[in-house]
């Protein structure tokens, strides 16, 4: 997804990629078309409350691991820095 000249690229699972798939189907809209829809409106309604932000995070399945795991890659050099990706 192209925001202003940056890129995001996001991961489903299988399950909410089949959800979306059936949506964009019925919508007859492209699946990117209709996940950057539904993206920008949940950001719209996002709190920005910081305790929201921070049970959001908290509520996505294995991020904490997942971070551990990108801190200990930083930690032996194993990083691409930012302006060769």
């Amino acid at each position: 997804m192209s925001i202003a000249g940056h890129r995001l690229n996001v991961t489903l699972d299988a399950e909410h990629a089949a959800r979306l798939s059936r949506l964009a189907e019925r919508t007859h809209v492209q699946e990117g078309t209709l996940a950057r829809s539904l993206l920008a409106n949940a950001i719209e309604d996002a709190d920005p409350d910081a305790r929201d932000v921070t049970a959001l995070l908290d509520g996505i399945p294995g991020a904490y691991e997942s971070a551990q795991i990108g801190l200990e890659q930083a930690r032996r050099g194993e990083t691409i820095p930012l302006e060769d990706l």
